[in-house]
């Protein structure tokens, strides 16, 4: 019970700390659907980010595979730098679609609490045919994010790989082994950028939208 107790009690908290956060920024002039097109804007502006660090990080490991004199040392050290920045634009892209997902409901929920207020069947049909219209296209929106940020995973998880194998193979032969392998790194970043890039243009379709209604 005691358990139970303490659980309500952290939802009201959150709750409380959660309408205390709109109501700030609705003093400021911006409502949940101003935040939703920002937080939009933001997991836009990381997935263009995400396309850029991976792009270089194939980038950096082809220099390592085709490899031919040099420092080697200096080599693999920038290929576990683009390795760093890709994890840092990957987490960066899950943690603002989160965002996203948070006050999407929210302002849905909302929505659809203030349309049972409108005592005009007209309007109210007309506010509940937008708002499915809009929820639908967001549930669109939603699912290209995910598809685009589940690409991610198998590249830097590739990368993560190559990155801990050389960092204690560092030799010509070691080199030499990885060489099959950039073809598929090639395939699976191709297939990352082309996802985020459908996401990213679904994206300036929504806040569009958002933006004419």
């Amino acid at each position: 019970m005691k358990r139970i107790a303490s659980m309500a009690a952290l939802l009201v908290l959150l709750s409380a700390c959660e309408t205390a956060y709109y109501s700030g920024w609705e003093k400021l002039g911006k409502h949940k659907r101003d935040l939703l097109v920002d937080r939009i804007e933001d997991t836009q502006e990381s997935q263009e980010q995400a396309q850029e660090e991976f792009a270089d990080a194939l980038e950096q490991f082809r220099s390592v595979v085709e490899f031919d004199g040099g420092d080697l040392e200096a080599t693999y050290e920038k290929l576990n730098a683009e390795y760093e920045d890709s994890a840092e634009a990957a987490a960066e892209i899950t943690d603002n679609i989160n965002r996203v997902e948070d006050v999407a409901e929210d302002l849905f929920n909302e929505w659809e609490d203030e349309i049972a207020q409108i005592s005009n069947a007209n309007l109210r049909r007309d506010s509940q045919r937008i708002r499915r219209d809009t929820r639908k296209q967001y549930d669109g929106l939603l699912k290209s994010m995910r598809t685009a940020e589940a690409t991610v995973e198998p590249v830097l998880t590739t990368l993560k790989d190559h990155v801990l194998y050389l960092k204690h193979n560092l030799n010509a032969r070691a080199i030499s082994s990885l060489k099959g392998e950039l073809s598929a790194i090639n395939t699976d970043v191709d297939r990352l950028i082309s996802a985020m890039q459908k996401s990213i243009d679904e994206s300036r379709a929504f806040i569009a939208g958002m933006q004419d209604s």
